[in-house]
């Protein structure tokens, strides 16, 4: 159900669902003012009738005339349809089907004109329900008052009725149309799910993850197919890139080990083989750390082969292990790290980690500067930061660091060729841990962020 709640899919669905619900009841109500507006019209029409009626039969006799139409029309017509009243000078009832003159009813103009059309609220219904009418009370001349109206009846009833029917109406429309937001939603959604279960699968380094069974011919099958496609690319990229790196481990360690070999065989005063063989040392160096990062970014983010490791029993470990040689350079080097602490990793690599990084420390820190390696827990992660009190990063590279051989001109003498962090990205990529490098006021500070064991 969250799912839904988060779906994109339903939010459209729904806002078109809404679209089509708001114009039906437009539609509807519109219909209704146009119903109500005819029936007024057609009440209107008949009052309309009545009063010429009436007004060419008294311009034949008069009023007895008047008295014989009325008669007639009262026993054709009930006082919850029509009521008619002619009374003389004196208030005796001539003519009419209700007993007296209403109350509150005030005589207005001496014609049969249908204007000005008064409304009258009358207790003339069954059991003295009220009656709403609209007619004309004139006083005709020698005194006779004239009432006639029409009822409002007809006409609410048939309002009554429609509204009756414009309601189970649109509430039948909201109810479809949550309804089919909610089955689009969960066909999208099913659609989707199958395509990020596949990136989930790949995500973890299973590049031959492909989606099973037959693609639709629709838009979501188009995509599979795409996607199909892309990871093919992708597969095929990354086994020509292990061939390559499994070639130059054959092809070029094998040399590297020979020309070392043969400098040490060389009758050559001892700085020079001493300075030769630092030479293939360092690139053999290089070499190796250039196909870990290669390796590490292959297997980014892939879980075989990820064994449980105590990451504060490795940091201790090491932490013992740097402290004597911190201590020779004048540096002091302080372990905060409580345990245990569980994650899902390569011990060895994680180890390339740490050592990485406090031979980071040490190299570019001096006499008198502090190492600090400290561990705490943070949500569903352990945090892990090195930091010391050196020289810190020139700003103009922090953005680039972790890349390959990215190095400050300052530290162009210092030994080594940019390539430390890179490995501990790669390798932190390679677990699922987020690195980062917060600014400090002093020195140089790196956080990886591993996840925890569950």
């Amino acid at each position: 159900m969250s799912a839904l709640r988060r779906s994109a899919s339903l939010r459209v669905t729904l806002a078109i669902a809404a679209g089509i619900v708001l114009i039906s009841l437009s539609a509807m109500g519109l219909q209704y003012q146009l119903t109500a507006r005819a029936l007024a019209a057609r009440q209107a029409e008949l009052l309309q009738s009545d009063l010429q009626a009436f007004a060419a039969t008294y311009q034949q006799r008069r009023i007895p005339a008047l008295r014989q139409a009325i008669d007639f029309r009262s026993k054709t017509m009930l006082p919850d349809e029509a009521i008619y009243l002619l009374q003389d000078r004196e208030g005796v009832k001539l003519a009419g089907n209700i007993g007296g003159w209403p109350v509150g009813i005030t005589p207005e103009g001496t014609g049969f004109e249908a204007t000005p059309v008064l409304g009258y609220d009358l207790p003339l219904g069954p059991g003295g329900d009220r009656i709403a009418y609209r007619g004309i009370a004139r006083e005709l001349p020698g005194g006779f008052r004239f009432l006639t109206a029409r009822a409002e009846t007809p006409r609410e009833v048939t309002l009554a009725g429609l509204r009756a029917v414009i309601l189970p109406v649109a509430a039948g429309l909201v109810a479809l149309s949550l309804l089919a937001g909610w089955l689009t939603s969960r066909w999208v959604l099913a659609r989707i799910g199958r395509i990020n279960r596949l990136a989930d699968r790949v995500a973890e380094g299973d590049l031959s993850a492909r989606l099973p069974g037959a693609r639709p011919d629709d838009e979501f099958g188009l995509l599979e197919t795409h996607v199909h496609a892309m990871l093919d690319r992708i597969e095929a990229l990354n086994r020509a890139t292990q061939r390559l790196s499994d070639l130059i481990a054959h092809e070029l360690r094998t040399p590297l080990n020979r020309i070392l070999q043969k400098i040490r065989m060389l009758e050559a005063p001892g700085a020079q083989k001493q300075a030769l063989e630092a030479e293939i040392h360092a690139t053999t160096r290089t070499f190796n750390a250039l196909l870990d990062i290669s390796s590490a970014e292959a297997a980014g983010g892939a879980r075989p082969g990820l064994l449980p490791v105590d990451l504060a029993g490795l940091a201790g470990e090491l932490c013992e292990l740097y402290q004597p040689l911190a201590e020779d350079r004048g540096m002091v080097l302080v372990g905060d790290l409580p345990g245990p602490a569980m994650v899902l990793g390569e011990r060895n690599l994680i180890a390339q980690v740490l050592t990485n990084l406090l031979d980071n420390a040490m190299k570019f820190c001096g006499p008198g500067d502090r190492i600090t390696l400290s561990l705490s827990p943070e949500g569903d992660r352990h945090l892990m930061v090195v930091e010391d009190t050196g020289p810190g990063l020139p700003p103009e590279i922090r953005a680039e660091v972790t890349r390959l051989f990215v190095r400050a001109p300052r530290d162009r003498a210092v030994p080594g060729h940019g390539l430390g962090l890179a490995l501990v990205q790669a390798i932190a990529t390679r677990h699922g841990a987020r690195l980062a490098l917060p600014e400090t006021a002093q020195g140089f500070k790196i956080e990886i962020a591993w996840p925890k064991l569950t």
